[in-house]
């Protein structure tokens, strides 16, 4: 073989060598190196947060949601997390002084339980991460302008339910029921939006509905006692004020053989002969799952609002069978049979 056709033939050999051994180097620099979006996620768990948690009163719906915040941030890795919680127990004020002392807390992040303190929440603070629950309209409230592409600093997961569920109970009771009593605060946004889908899903029903408002837990008797002689049966949804005093609306429906309906399994456990309602439990997790991506690194606008009504299978048929006996009420037992939660 002529030299000048080895020297040819060593070169083109060398040649390959060199571009396989550049190629197998990318490929095992590849192979080796983790994800940048593993490394934050890792990196961001590892870390200590304080998150404030603000409470518009004590109630077990809520308190749910709560729990269901904090096990859903641990489920995700978020172990070392500090909770200052705070509960406003029904007053605004208090709720106001709160948001101001969350506002200044160097928080790494806020949760607002229910409507009137995620709205005093977000005009006091515009900087910390702030995840909601419990709210119905986060639109009409004030919280978000897009919930599916939130532009602020807030973002979260709301309760909003169909309302006929509730109000079609009092006919598969008694099919000649006419008028249908609500209670409810008046002042409270959340709960001004609900009446206003109720006032436009009972005429269908054939129902007219009777209007009782309380602005305080002190006045919700006084209001469920307005309705007695005037209404078939009360519903109670959505409503912070009328919850917090559920028992004193059940007595009065007890006394008067009234039926009770409830927008969440809670109030059927403390008294209501029946309702419909979301797992409160399940919307604190959504939302202990979007602060997880927010303390990771994922913008807010990236994570959209969730609402209850959206969620496979969160809408619960509970029953109480000992207080609906005790309002008056016999169930189907087609409709027992369809029951999630039986108290």
């Amino acid at each position: 073989m002529p030299r000048a056709f080895k020297l040819i033939l060593l070169v083109a050999l060398l040649a390959v060598l060199a571009l396989t051994g550049v190629i197998a180097g990318c490929g095992s620099s590849s192979d080796t190196s983790s994800s940048p979006s593993a490394s934050a996620s890792a990196d961001a768990t590892s870390q200590a947060y304080k998150i404030g948690v603000t409470q518009i009163v004590s109630h077990p719906a809520l308190d749910a949601a709560v729990q269901g915040f904090m096990d859903a941030l641990a489920e995700k890795g978020f172990t070392n997390v500090t909770y200052d919680q705070q509960n406003a127990e029904g007053d605004m004020a208090t709720a106001a002084s709160i948001a101001q002392k969350f506002a200044s807390g160097g928080l790494d992040l806020i949760l607002g339980v229910a409507t009137p303190t995620t709205q005093a929440v977000v005009k006091a603070d515009t900087t910390t991460p702030i995840v909601f629950t419990a709210v119905t309209d986060p639109v009409s409230a004030g919280l978000v302008t897009d919930p599916a592409a939130p532009t602020a600093n807030v973002t979260g997961v709301s309760d909003q339910m169909r309302v006929e569920p509730v109000l079609e109970l009092v006919k598969q009771i008694d099919p000649k029921a006419t008028n249908v009593g609500i209670v409810y605060n008046a002042g409270e946004s959340n709960s001004v939006f609900i009446v206003k889908q109720v006032e436009a899903a009972v005429a269908p029903l054939g129902l007219k509905l009777v209007k009782a408002t309380a602005s305080t837990s002190s006045e919700v008797q006084a209001a469920a006692k307005s309705l007695v002689g005037r209404v078939d049966a009360i519903v109670v949804i959505g409503d912070n004020t009328a919850v917090t005093a559920l028992e004193t609306i059940v007595k009065v429906c007890q006394q008067n053989k009234i039926p009770l309906y409830a927008g969440d399994s809670d109030s059927v456990q403390r008294g209501a002969a029946a309702g419909y309602g979301p797992n409160y439990t399940e919307l604190g997790k959504q939302a202990g799952y979007q602060a997880a991506l927010i303390l990771g690194g994922t913008p807010i606008m990236d994570i959209p609002v969730i609402y209850a009504k959206d969620l496979p299978g969160n809408e619960q048929l509970s029953v109480n069978e000992k207080s609906a006996a005790a309002q008056g009420v016999t169930f189907p037992a087609d409709l027992l049979s369809k029951a999630v939660n039986k108290y």
